[in-house]
């Protein structure tokens, strides 16, 4: 199936505005959207969230995500994957690296992956 993507709340929701400018097949969601968690959802919740609606999590909240994530994983949880985005990326990058990872991969590949992007 085709990636389908969460942005985490701290990234500009112009984001999502650029990819889909870019490709409107794309399925992409910012936390606080409806259909996806609201804003000020707790890391753990929002994990549970990827794992059941078959959604990647693009972030940059290097703070609190990567114990969050080690937590899920050692309780035995799965995610359907996250991508942390690189410091000094420019959203002109973010998006390009969005757009190719929509068009050239599936879902089932990034299955408890965790991958810096761009790449």
């Amino acid at each position: 199936m085709k990636i389908r993507f969460l942005l985490d709340e701290n990234l500009s929701p112009r984001i999502k505005q650029a990819v889909l400018r870019y490709n409107q097949d794309i399925d992409i969601l910012r936390v606080g959207d409806e259909g996806a968690p609201s804003l000020g959802t707790t890391d753990p919740v929002i994990l549970k969230y990827l794992n059941i609606n078959t959604i990647l999590l693009i972030t940059d909240n290097r703070a609190t995500m990567p114990e969050h994530v080690y937590n899920h994983l050692t309780a035995g949880e799965h995610h359907c994957g996250i991508l942390e985005i690189r410091p000094k990326t420019l959203v002109k990058e973010l998006i390009e690296s969005i757009c190719l990872l929509w068009e050239a991969s599936e879902d089932e590949e990034w299955f408890d992956q965790i991958q810096w992007i761009p790449f």
